[in-house]
């Protein structure tokens, strides 16, 4: 089976805490900006001016928060686009006009516009903008006081503002990506998992079911000609029924170790059986344990075709070793079955093949002729994991 499947567990993980990641960076970028925002009303209340300009001022700094979180904290918003554009126009009246009203205690707002111009614009307008804003503070600035340590500090502070502004508005659309990200990995953990079990479900019991069909139809005949024949078929029938139990328990465990010695004794068996002479070549030492597992797997999936998709007389099974690569090769008389037959190409087993050798860097060869059909893999005896260097 295969050992790189996505663990299961990733999916159950993800719905620990679905929402409260989104909602904790709204509720952090929200205390931010409302607290910015006070921050400039108290200097406007702190000029001791009259109820109209304090509404004035109330007003605009509730549409420039309404603006900032509505609108460049949303994950979806088209920032620029005609809308977009004329958001930032409409912010930059609020926070440049009522200078001439509030004065100095004004200053502080065009950090909303600096971090706001680095969200729409490109990057090359964007932070000759946030420069321009940043300075038109500093001349702001000289012309109320013209202390350099108050043109410093408003600098600085616009800076900062804007740089608060841009990150803390990323940061609620970053987090719903991740958030996505994360269902995302979780679904194709999900799916990995279900074509995994499919797939070894194919692999280890199809053989196993054939082999069983098989041995019965010919106990069946054996029942009244050779009753002792008879019975020893039935005694493997009941030896290939323990395994296929045994297999479809381990389906949904994870890895299992193939005898590839034990696979070609059942291969030669099951063709035997089947009236088809089989020809086995072994020539092999010690294979690595997934290398050996592989080309079982290939023996068993090429028997399974071999007796479901043909009338084969002949089969010929050659394993090789050499000092970097295996490879096994079966070559039968490719009879094809009667046209009463359902056609099933036993694509979906070639394919399960060529996924698991590739995992170790093998290949799959199919070849078809009028009378023969010839399956080769080749896979090297030392190969990378995917993802990890990992020595056979």
């Amino acid at each position: 089976m295969d050992s790189s499947a996505a663990p299961a567990h990733l999916a159950p993980d993800t719905k620990t805490a679905p929402f409260p990641a989104p909602r904790l960076a709204v509720g952090v970028v929200t205390a931010v900006f409302v607290s910015i925002s006070l921050i400039g009303f108290l200097h406007v209340l702190f000029l001791n001016v009259g109820p109209g300009e304090i509404a004035l001022s109330f007003t605009c700094i509730v549409a420039l928060l309404l603006m900032q979180l509505l609108w460049y904290g949303r994950a979806a918003a088209r920032l620029r686009s005609p809308f977009g554009y004329g958001i930032l126009a409409a912010q930059a009246c609020l926070v440049y006009l009522p200078i001439m009203i509030f004065g100095q205690a004004w200053v502080g707002m065009p950090g909303f516009l600096a971090g706001s111009v680095l969200l729409v614009l490109r990057p090359a307008a964007a932070w000759t903008a946030f420069a321009a804003i940043v300075a038109s503070m500093g001349v702001a600035q000289l012309m109320f006081t013209g202390a350099p340590i108050d043109i410093l500090y408003t600098s600085i502070s616009t800076v900062t503002t804007g740089l608060v502004v841009y990150g803390l508005s990323r940061l609620t659309a970053l987090v719903v990506e991740v958030q996505s990200t994360r269902a995302e990995i979780a679904r194709m953990a999900v799916l990995r998992e279900r074509l995994r079990f499919a797939r070894d479900l194919h692999d280890l019991l199809g053989y196993s079911l054939s082999a069983i069909t098989l041995k019965i139809e010919l106990t069946h005949r054996l029942m009244e000609k050779s009753p002792q024949e008879a019975s020893d078929q039935l005694l493997e029938i009941l030896e290939i029924s323990r395994l296929a139990l045994s297999d479809a328990r381990t389906v949904a465990t994870g890895y299992r170790e193939l005898s590839l010695e034990e696979e070609c004794r059942s291969a030669v068996s099951v063709l035997s059986a089947a009236d088809i002479s089989v020809q086995l070549d072994s020539d092999h030492t010690d294979l690595p344990v997934r290398v050996s597992t592989v080309l079982a797997t290939v023996l068993r999936e090429g028997v399974t075709n071999l007796l479901r998709h043909s009338k084969a007389k002949h089969c010929e099974i050659t394993i090789r070793q050499t000092q970097d690569h295996a490879s096994i090769e079966i070559v039968n008389d490719d009879v094809p079955r009667s046209p009463k037959t359902p056609k099933d190409t036993g694509r979906s087993g070639l394919h399960n093949l060529a996924g698991r050798a590739a995992e170790i860097g093998g290949s799959v060869t199919v070849e078809q002729e009028p009378n023969m059909f010839r399956l080769r893999v080749d896979v090297p005896l030392r190969f990378e994991r995917r993802g990890s260097a990992g020595r056979s």
